[in-house]
């Protein structure tokens, strides 16, 4: 008898824990498809604070395309001249973020 119900407290136990799991996965997906919402714009129309702060910390950084979204954050993908690329992020004060 004892061990039907640690079966049954395991079993029960079990099937909580994968349900969390699907709803943590999906809560993340859902931020994933938000984040992602960027419209290319030319590199000309970023702030200025945004274009300061890649000069400052990104001396050797050219701009090859920026995006922006409706909560005015901006994607960068540059690259330097080393032959590196990669892409930041920031706020429309030049602060950076992480997506």
């Amino acid at each position: 008898m004892k061990n039907l119900v640690l079966v049954l407290a395991l079993s029960l136990g079990s099937l909580s824990v994968f349900a969390q799991d699907k709803e943590e996965a999906q809560t993340v997906a859902k931020e994933v498809v938000a984040q992602d919402d960027f419209s290319e714009i030319a590199a000309s129309e970023l702030p200025e604070a945004v274009t300061a702060a890649v000069a400052k910390n990104y001396p050797t950084a050219k701009i090859d395309k920026a995006y922006a979204n409706e909560a005015k954050q901006y994607k960068l993908e540059v690259s330097l001249e080393d032959g590196t690329s990669g892409t930041l992020y920031a706020d429309e004060n030049g602060k950076w973020i992480e997506m």
